[in-house]
């Protein structure tokens, strides 16, 4: 290891204690040992642990009692109990009192590794997070971009370098990665940050309003139009304007976006003035441009002149590391929108997360929050409560929406419904329907007799 964490281990059973410290030292581990739950609060309010190995059957004060007490002075300390009398009531009620995760006696070293490591580095992620949105964050009003891979801290660099400028940005990556947030970020960290910022999606106006929508147009231009109308162009005179999904905009629509982005230059539908306009102007695309440029379906004299900055958001499969932070984000924000007040995940649905690959990115990730905040009826979101639907088929997708379930009275009954459907896309192979879904073949079993699935 190349930092060394401070432990503090808690255990009557002295040889074990002895033994516990002989071992996480050895892994590189700076490592307090005590007898007794109430001195491990008296020591964790003396110093600063990184985690907490902690024995739940002792004399003075229980590891359960310890822990409440704990996450009361410091609820970032993770804390792992051991038990030799392993229940699930035990484990259930350490995790609603905050602990990490829980080991039983005697100890697999392998699972006690990995569930410490874990267990810290979820606690790195946290004040990681912190710390980045307070380098981040230059203002109340701007928006809160979330991650700390190598990835999103260099795209949050170049947004801040561009951000002070007047250069044309076009942002690339797929749907769902949070271009608009970042073309949020650019104008708000700028010197326009004052004036408007208008947003326009080119793919979601057919092509004979996208004009009108974009540049305004004169009484009189067309059937209906009985007033003049001033475009978004006019409208984010002194701002920003962001030309979302640039891309699907026809090539004669392109031409026109080229002499207002080349001149800064409008006229209206029907008119003959031309008005300068002070905009700045941010597209985005998840749209290869220059293999549209080869298919003849983008001009290639409009990419080069949005094509100043190129600024890249990876999707949520290359940046896993910020799953987690996104996740707690999420959370905080749909807990407080309907009124719960779900503490975090268990280590076994942070787990499931990770290893999605997430096809609809950031958005997926949301929305996937959301519905497991929903139908959570705890203090922790367990493995249970997520249901991935974009992992039960790559090739064709169920119609599974939670507006389908609307009517459902129950989470037992949304959970068959799902179970129901993958067993039938995979004609009934269990291990594939279980691989899909996240959840162990034992675990599938058990629902399907749960349930009365054959």
């Amino acid at each position: 290891m190349t930092d060394k964490y401070d432990i503090l281990v808690v255990d009557d059973d002295a040889a074990h204690r002895i033994m516990l410290k002989t071992l996480l030292t050895s892994w590189g581990y700076n490592v307090i040992e005590v007898e007794d739950g109430d001195k491990a609060v008296s020591n964790v309010k003396e110093r600063p642990y990184d985690l907490v190995l902690m024995d739940i059957r002792m004399v003075n004060m229980s590891g359960l009692d310890a822990l409440e007490h704990i996450k009361n002075y410091n609820p970032a300390i993770p804390v792992i109990l051991i038990t030799a009398y392993a229940s699930i009531e035990t484990a259930v009620e350490g995790i609603k009192k905050g602990a990490y995760d829980y080991l039983q006696k005697p100890l697999n070293f392998d699972e006690l590794k990995i569930k410490i490591e874990r267990a810290i580095e979820h606690k790195k992620l946290k004040e990681e997070n912190i710390d980045l949105k307070k380098r981040i964050k230059h203002n109340q009003e701007g928006p809160t971009i979330i991650g700390r891979s190598y990835s999103m801290t260099r795209l949050l660099e170049m947004v801040h370098q561009v951000a002070p400028t007047e250069a044309t940005v076009l942002i690339t990556g797929e749907s769902g990665t949070g271009k608009e947030l970042i073309a949020e970020a650019i104008h708000y960290w700028s010197p326009r940050r004052n004036g408007p910022l208008v947003k326009i999606n080119c793919a979601a106006i057919t092509e004979t309003l996208l004009e009108s929508e974009l540049f305004g147009h004169e009484k009189g231009a067309f059937t209906g139009a009985d007033h003049r109308k001033e475009g978004k162009f006019r409208q984010a005179e002194g701002g920003t304007i962001f030309l979302d999904e640039i891309s699907e905009s026809s090539l004669a629509m392109q031409a026109k976006l080229l002499r207002a982005i080349q001149d800064r230059e409008i006229t209206r539908v029907g008119g003959n003035e031309v008005i300068k306009v002070n905009v700045r102007i941010i597209a985005a695309t998840n749209k290869d441009l220059v293999a549209a440029i080869k298919k003849g379906s983008f001009r290639e004299d409009l990419f080069y002149r949005l094509n100043v900055v190129t600024l890249y958001v990876p999707p949520l499969r290359d940046r896993r590391e910020d799953i987690p932070l996104l996740a707690e984000h999420f959370l905080r924000h749909f807990s407080s929108k309907n009124g719960k007040n779900i503490r975090g995940f268990t280590p076994q649905a942070m787990d499931k997360f990770l290893k999605h690959s997430w096809p609809g990115n950031v958005r997926e990730l949301m929305n996937t929050i959301e519905r497991a905040v929903i139908f959570c009826q705890r203090d922790f979101i367990e493995e249970g409560d997520i249901y991935l639907l974009s992992a039960i088929t790559e090739e064709e997708t169920l119609p599974l929406t939670l507006e389908k379930f609307a009517g459902h009275t129950s989470l037992d009954e949304l959970e068959k419904e799902v179970i129901s459907a993958t067993l039938k896309k995979f004609s009934g192979n269990k291990s594939e329907t279980a691989r899909r879904l996240g959840i162990t073949r034992r675990t599938l079993l058990l629902k399907m007799k749960k349930y009365g699935i054959h």
